[in-house]
């Protein structure tokens, strides 16, 4: 599994190439990334979205678009993908496939698991693929996802961070934002989230 990452507008958000075995995941397509994809891509399959805020869902629409590749988007974040009122400019995406909770999907033999840990936003979820997790705005290294905006919730975070502690295997985290971590570092700073909250 090869992993290429590309930090993208003016927050930094980490867009990211995944190929297993030739197949490409593109996660987190934010504000500019469409060159980069296209650049970076032989056999794109699908553009995959960890939660519905601008700056990881900017260029949904114009690479489902040129790609002819289907968007899976967790159900509870597909509202955001239209809503403007934060960025008047952002273009409006539809996903293909609305994500339904803790939900795999098989590309040919290829699984990728979306696991829903809600509190940042309504839909916010992690996509594991091999021995990797993308975390979106979930977890951070050694932080957590803000929960003072429109559809967030501390006590759904709470809930979330419990659920995180409990994965009982360790992969390399790459998030939204900033450096990978790995589940097994973040899990010893849970309880102090969670007690923050």
């Amino acid at each position: 599994m090869q992993i290429k990452k590309q930090p993208m507008g003016p927050y930094q958000t980490n867009c990211y190439i995944v190929n297993v075995d030739g197949k490409e995941f593109i996660i987190d397509p934010g504000v500019g990334a469409t060159p980069w994809v296209l650049q970076n891509v032989t056999n794109p399959v699908a553009i995959l979205n960890t939660h519905g805020h601008f700056d990881h869902v900017w260029s949904n629409a114009e690479l489902q678009e040129k790609l002819g590749i289907k968007l899976y988007t967790p159900k509870g974040d597909i509202p955001l993908l239209q809503d403007n009122s934060w960025m008047p400019d952002l273009p409006p995406s539809l996903p293909d496939v609305a994500v339904e909770g803790d939900e795999e999907f098989d590309f040919d033999g290829m699984k990728v698991k979306f696991r829903h840990f809600p509190g940042h936003c309504l839909g916010c979820s992690t996509i594991e693929i091999g021995h990797a997790m993308f975390s979106g705005d979930f977890i951070f290294q050694r932080s957590i996802g803000r929960t003072d905006f429109p559809y967030s919730s501390p006590e759904d975070m709470k809930k979330s961070l419990q659920k995180f502690k409990q994965i009982p295997y360790d992969k390399t985290i790459y998030p939204g934002h900033g450096e990978n971590t790995s589940i097994r570092q973040e899990q010893q700073y849970t309880d102090y989230w969670i007690n923050q909250l």
